[in-house]
């Protein structure tokens, strides 16, 4: 005797739509009950969806969520390899009837491209072991009112509106790629589902809302078509169980028996609100077809182990006291409560806000963990913020948005949830600041409005953002002269305006001094022990033919860098001058590069008239007051002295 075929166990579970009505309620019961599985919610949020329906998932490690459209067809080619997805739960679909009557080509656009793309991504990755595809009790058509034997799963497909006839279509494709390419499919086909969080377009919370507010509920024709419906929990659980168990190439109907009759579902609305049905109730026109029944055989999902545990009492009941206390979960829903609704009139929803909050309280409950943000993942310092994570132990991840991209930032938000962002991304020029002289939009739109646009998201997150700017906004003066040991503070008003970099800097660190989350740190001619790198100061000069000889603040990045780890630990804001204590002149590191690096090197001086004729905008040349940080970390070595240990001592020439 044979036993049963154990479960299927998958990996990296992607479910697309995860913000709407039902596959919300499967994403947050996959992601509590199994820990084990990777979760990747992807939806485009669209107006019935909303990511406050995910709120349960968001505490949980193994959630991940990414806003995006099924059709675009890089997007999912990239996430299934880049996610390594071994599993498909398609439930991203247009499926009001109503809207596809007046919009039906965004109907196909969505359910049969929309998995068309889905079906290619999955032949081309090849890693896919189950693709379940969700569709509708609607695309067996209308069934007789006399019978009383349900649509068996090898029922033919008989579509009579614009909605189920793309859902038809895209099981096609499904059965398709089945049987051409040997994709591991599975379908579905369920009745009616209601419950908490779904979108009032549909009948039962729109009925819920309207008798809330002591209107009228509007019922299509003579409301005398019968449906089946089934609690959202049941449902859930229906996915479950054909995720674990169903057999490849099978479709699965997920329905009930129990039928009622859209006036009978009214009145007991109106009865659990203690209103005279026959007072309330109107009936309005018809749609242009409205099918009288749906009736499924689901017998086979209840061999797999599958059974109905919510009586329509009780659901009922459950969900409206879920509305009662969540009447404004939708926002604006004036146009969906319309009897005949068009997307047209529906406001979408704005989950930024509650976005904002669900990072915040995220971050609230990690306790003493840290987890940073980094952008700049390319930069000089980005690399190696990263590298000292690394060897740390510290979790980190790198900004995958561009600062100046509300909705990208958002999303890395979402996606990493983090205790802290470090900013190190911005233009310094390319490759050197002449650069921005020329592309002075492109300079602005990611120091100033990118800069900006990140700290303002951080604040609503309450999130510390360790902001990595340039003490090039300041040239020596009558109050601070050259050589004078007299710095500038960090109080100090910008005083060197010959770049458009250095202005950029400047204008946007001033506007940062209203955003309480944010320390900035003035670096100055960055310098580290990798003399390889182009960037790095010493390699520079080492390069040129001739320098200006004139003293200078300066960041030894191998000891600040670790620094400005512990300033987010303890919580630093405001502006903070970032170099080593003491000023070093151009020809004293050169000196000490030919006495540790190379014996022979030598080159030529030029004062800053000759060097004016060379270059684009002039360059800043100041001492900053270090009182402040050295205060703060009283270890930190003068510049000589750091770059002697970090820079020059580790690559000695022996």
């Amino acid at each position: 005797m044979s036993s049963e075929p154990a479960p299927y166990v998958p990996k990296n579970v992607l479910i697309t739509g995860a913000a709407g009505f039902i596959p919300s309620h499967v994403t947050n019961r996959l992601t509590k009950l199994y820990p084990n599985y990777r979760i990747v919610a992807l939806d485009k949020l669209d107006y019935c969806s909303s990511l406050k329906n995910l709120e349960p998932s968001y505490s949980c490690p193994n959630f991940k969520f990414v806003k995006a459209d099924i059709t675009s067809a890089d997007l999912i080619n990239h996430l299934l390899v880049e996610e390594k997805i071994d599993t498909i739960m398609h439930f991203a679909a247009q499926t009001h009837v109503d809207n596809s009557f007046g919009n039906s080509f965004e109907f196909t656009i969505n359910n049969i491209y929309g998995t068309h793309v889905l079906l290619e991504a999955c032949k081309l990755t090849k890693s896919i072991k189950r693709f379940i595809h969700v569709s509708t009790d609607e695309v067996y058509g209308e069934t007789d009112l006399e019978t009383d034997i349900g649509n068996p799963e090898a029922s033919q497909l008989l579509p009579t509106n614009p909605y189920s006839a793309t859902k038809a279509g895209a099981e096609m494709l499904v059965m398709a790629y089945n049987r051409s390419y040997g994709l591991p499919t599975i379908t579905t086909r369920g009745n009616n589902v209601y419950g908490p969080k779904q979108f009032p377009e549909k009948l039962i919370p729109k009925f819920i809302i309207l008798a809330m507010k002591g209107e009228r509920l509007p019922i299509h024709g003579d409301g005398t078509n019968v449906r089946s419906y089934l609690y959202s929990a049941d449902v859930a659980e229906a996915f479950d169980v054909i995720l674990h168990k169903g057999v490849i190439g099978h479709v699965y109907n997920i329905g009930t028996k129990k039928e009622r009759a859209v006036l009978d579902v009214a009145a007991d609305i109106c009865k659990l609100f203690g209103k005279n049905a026959q007072e309330v109730i109107e009936l309005v026109q018809d749609r242009p077809f409205n099918d009288q029944r749906y009736f499924l055989d689901d017998q086979k999902l209840k061999k797999l182990g599958w059974q109905e545990r919510t009586t329509w009492e009780a659901g009922l009941k459950m969900t409206l006291d879920w509305y009662t206390k969540n009447p404004d979960w939708w926002g604006d829903i004036t146009g969906a409560l319309h009897p005949h609704p068009r997307i047209s009139n529906i406001v979408p929803s704005h989950d930024e806000g509650f976005l904002l909050q669900l990072v915040k309280g995220s971050k609230k409950g990690c306790g003493s963990d840290l987890k940073f943000l980094i952008y700049g993942k390319t930069g000089w310092i980005g690399g190696l913020l990263g590298k000292i994570c690394q060897e740390r132990g510290i979790a980190y991840e790198y900004g995958l948005g561009r600062l100046q991209d509300r909705s990208s930032l958002m999303q890395d938000m979402i996606r990493v949830k983090p205790t802290h962002v470090f900013n190190a991304a911005g233009v310094t020029g390319r490759p050197n600041v002449d650069w921005c002289e020329s592309h002075k939009v492109e300079t602005i739109r990611t120091n100033v409005a990118g800069t900006l646009t990140l700290a303002e998201i951080c604040r609503e997150a309450d999130i510390l953002v360790m902001n990595f700017a340039t003490g090039c906004i300041f040239e020596y003066d009558e109050r601070h002269p050259l050589g004078s040991g007299i710095g500038f503070k960090e109080e100090d008003k910008p005083n060197f305006t010959g770049s458009f970099y250095s202005k950029t800097k400047a204008m946007v660190e001033e506007l940062l001094k209203e955003y309480d989350n944010v320390c900035t740190l003035r670096v100055r001619m960055p310098i580290s022990a990798d003399l390889s790198n182009p960037r790095n100061f010493i390699t520079k000069i080492t390069r040129y033919d001739k320098v200006v000889n004139i003293p200078n603040s300066m960041t030894v990045l191998d000891e600040l860098l670790p620094i400005s780890i512990e300033m987010a630990k303890r919580n630093c804001r405001g502006i903070w001058n970032f170099t080593n204590p003491g000023v070093v002149s151009h020809n004293e590191i050169l000196e000490m590069y030919r006495d540790y690096i190379d014996p022979k090197f030598k080159w030529q001086n030029f004062d800053l008239q000759e060097q004016a004729k060379v270059i684009v905008a002039p360059r800043s040349n100041n001492e900053l007051d270090m009182t402040k940080l050295k205060k703060e970390f009283p270890e930190l070595l003068s510049i000589k002295d750091s770059i002697i240990k970090y820079v020059f001592g580790p690559n000695k020439k022996t």
